[in-house]
């Protein structure tokens, strides 16, 4: 048992290191555990063949060290198991912070094509008052305007989905955003959102068709791996993981480039 002690010592110091440094030192003290039985075998035939009556006693050590190997390999295995979840975890939150850059980046484009708009407005308007040069009359109350923009109705639906987990609120006001504006540029965004919003409800069927209605009609926009992706994991969570793994690689042959590739094929090699 003196021997276990320093290598159980390292092993509670090495859960405070970066996973690298705790794989490294694990393998490290596996093979100095070979290196030992190995050297307490090679004693244990000495004294066999010269009779010492501290045989027993290395066969006690031999076991117990034989017992602190079996128990290094299995947490070997967990500490290698939680490395693969939190990778997993990392890239979902990665593939996460991607999807909200391409909803912003949307938003931001409708928003700079409307300031547009009305900055020839305001030209225009400047332009006629110069022009008349008349007396600057009160100006009549303006008329009633819309509470949200189109823009601030799907990030409060959106709002809704992700931050509030209140999915069927945000889907069904990213439904009523499509039939309000449906040839505004976050139309897709919308449909894909709904999708999402119907898995958290774990609707995994309306889910899938929902996707579907992505992937079959916009094709070519960046939302369309995505959905398959989510579509993959909807086949996995009813307990078809032929379909999903089918999905998956669909995935990986149709959108090579998606930045959903990588986490595709780990599900793949599961």
């Amino acid at each position: 048992m003196r021997l276990l002690l320093p290598l159980f010592t390292l092993l509670l110091l090495t859960g405070c290191m970066p996973p690298s440094q705790n794989q490294l030192r694990m393998e490290m003290d596996l093979e100095e555990m070979k290196r030992r039985l190995g050297q307490l075998e090679i004693q244990q035939a000495e004294t066999k063949s010269s009779g010492s009556a501290s045989g027993d006693s290395q066969l006690r050590q031999v076991a117990e060290l034989m017992a602190g190997l079996d128990n290094l390999r299995v947490e070997f295995q967990s500490i290698n198991g939680r490395l693969d979840d939190i990778g997993r975890e990392n890239q979902q939150l990665v593939d996460e912070v991607q999807l909200i850059k391409e909803d912003i980046g949307l938003q931001l484009g409708s928003l700079s094509g409307r300031i547009d708009q009305l900055d020839q407005r305001t030209d225009t308007l400047a332009e006629k008052a110069a022009a008349r040069a008349v007396p600057a009359s009160p100006a009549p109350p303006e008329a009633d305007k819309p509470a949200l923009t189109p823009e601030q109705t799907y990030q409060q639906a959106l709002d809704l989905i992700r931050k509030e987990s209140r999915f069927v609120e945000g889907r069904e006001q990213l439904e009523q955003f499509v039939k309000t504006y449906p040839h505004h540029d976050l139309v897709v965004n919308a449909l894909y959102w709904s999708g999402e919003a119907l898995y958290g409800e774990k609707k995994y069927e309306l889910a899938i068709l929902q996707l579907q209605d992505v992937i079959s009609k916009y094709a070519d926009h960046p939302k369309a791996a995505a959905a398959m992706f989510k579509q993959a994991l909807a086949f996995n969570a009813l307990g078809d993981p032929q379909n999903a793994r089918t999905t998956m690689q669909k995935l990986i042959e149709e959108y090579p480039g998606a930045d959903q590739v990588e986490n595709a094929k780990k599900f793949l090699q599961q």
